[in-house]
C-alpha cells in the first residue's frame, strides 16, 4: 500500500520551483530597471509641460503687450507653476536669473537653486529654463525653452 500511495502523490518537485523561481528573478532583473527608466521619463513631462507655459506667457501675453521679453521682476510674467513641481523654473531679469515662485527649492541630493545654463533675456528674445531631481541621485536634470520654443534637455538626469 505505501508503494501505490507514493506513486500516486502529486506536487511539483523542490527542482522545478527553483527554476520557476529562477526565472522570475530573470524577468524581474530586466523590467523593474526599465520601468524605473520609464517612470523617469513621464516626470520629465513637468518640466516640458511647465516651460512650454512659460513659453506662451513670455511670448504670447508679455511680449505682444510690452514689444521686448525684459521683465524687471519674474512676477512681471503673471505665471506660476502650480502643484508641487519637482523643478525649480527660471526666467532672466535685468541679467539675472531669478527663480518663479511656486518651483521646487530643493537642496538634495541636487540643489535646484542655481540656474540651468543659458537663462537669458534680450528685448528679442528669451531662454527660460528648469532644474529638478526626478531619480533622486546627485544629478540635475536640465531644460531650456526659448522663443521659438526650442526645448532642450542640457543634461538628461535619466541618462546618467
Amino acid at each position: 500500500m505505501s508503494k501505490r500511495r507514493l506513486s500516486k502523490q502529486s506536487g511539483f518537485t523542490l527542482v522545478e520551483l527553483m527554476i520557476v523561481v529562477a526565472i522570475v528573478g530573470i524577468l524581474a532583473a530586466v523590467a523593474i530597471p526599465n520601468f524605473l527608466t520609464y517612470q523617469a521619463r513621464a516626470r520629465q513631462a513637468e518640466a516640458k509641460t511647465i516651460l512650454g507655459g512659460l513659453f506662451v506667457a513670455a511670448t504670447s501675453d508679455f511680449y505682444s503687450e510690452n514689444g521686448t521679453y525684459v521683465v524687471t521682476q519674474v512676477t512681471d510674467l503673471s505665471f506660476l507653476p502650480i502643484g508641487t513641481p519637482r523643478y525649480s523654473y527660471w526666467y532672466d531679469v535685468n541679467g539675472t536669473p531669478t527663480a518663479l515662485p511656486g518651483g521646487s527649492t530643493a537642496t538634495t541630493p541636487c540643489n535646484v537653486n542655481s540656474s540651468p545654463p543659458g537663462v537669458l533675456t534680450n528685448s528679442i528674445s528669451f531662454t527660460a529654463g528648469a532644474r529638478g531631481n526626478i531619480d533622486s541621485d546627485t544629478t540635475c536634470d536640465d531644460w531650456t525653452v526659448n522663443d521659438n520654443k526650442i526645448l532642450i534637455n542640457i543634461m538628461d538626469d535619466v541618462a546618467n
